[in-house]
């Protein structure tokens, strides 16, 4: 089983920035695909952003340019830096990885824009 662990969430205020880190058991290229997922209270899981082992994005459409994902496989770790941040991003971001026909899901790290 893969483990997935999620760092980096906080309270920011509107406008502001934050970087999650998703740090996995293995090799991120070992994965198809690596994404970030959040969650709201009484809302659907959404795909925030995803990149696969050759290096494709993805982006939810609410994005609008403000998130960037990427990888570093020297330190087996997904980022998300989150610029330009409002409080309708307001959420549990959880970190996925595929691995054939396997899916992980980490244990989520919240985050809390408001002022």
């Amino acid at each position: 089983q893969v483990q997935l662990v999620e760092s980096g969430g906080g309270l920011v205020q509107p406008g502001g920035s934050l970087r999650l880190s998703c740090a996995a058991s293995g090799s991120i290229f070992s994965f198809t695909a690596m994404g970030w997922y959040r969650q709201a209270p009484e809302k659907q899981r959404e795909l925030v952003a995803s990149i696969t082992s050759n290096g494709f994005t993805n982006y939810g459409d609410f994005v609008k340019g403000r998130f960037t994902i990427s990888g570093d496989n020297a330190k087996n770790t997904v980022y998300l830096q989150m610029n330009s941040l409002r409080p309708e991003d307001t959420a549990v971001y959880y970190c996925r990885a595929i691995s054939g026909i396997a899916i992980s899901w980490g244990q989520g790290t919240q985050v809390t824009v408001s002022s």
